[in-house]
């Protein structure tokens, strides 16, 4: 079984990975799968910035093509001092593919974590329910 402190340094290991040209902001996750499956992303910057894409939707994204529907945890480490929630797209993202009981575990540059759930971080979300 994958312990958190397993997933955060996958988080904070996903990081080189990173193509943050622009703004030398480099940022990893790594998603946790039901089955113990760690889904690496990381960010990956572009010159017109609206095609930028996070770390944490690169995890998901992935995730989703590899068949993966279910999801734990997901670490998300970057080079700030404080703790590096999501976005808002990426808590969009994170509240409609993994749900509101996802645990989200937030690491700043000292690799200090900060845990909550998506419940907790976008606690009134726009979902499908609105689409019927």
């Amino acid at each position: 079984m994958i312990n958190e402190k397993e997933l955060v340094e996958q988080a904070i290991s996903a990081k080189s990975k990173s193509i943050a040209t622009y703004s030398n902001f480099h940022v990893g996750a790594a998603l946790l799968t039901d089955d113990e499956k760690i889904i690496l992303g990381a960010n990956i910057e572009n010159a017109s910035y609206g095609l930028t894409i996070c770390a944490e939707r690169t995890a998901v994204f992935q995730a989703l093509l590899d068949g993966k529907r279910k999801f734990k945890a997901i670490a998300i480490a970057g080079d700030s001092e404080e703790y590096l929630p999501p976005c808002g797209a990426c808590r969009q993202i994170l509240m409609e593919f993994c749900g509101k009981d996802l645990k989200v575990i937030m690491i700043n540059a000292k690799g200090e974590t900060k845990t909550l759930t998506m419940g907790d971080l976008l606690p009134h979300s726009f979902g499908q329910e609105f689409l019927k």
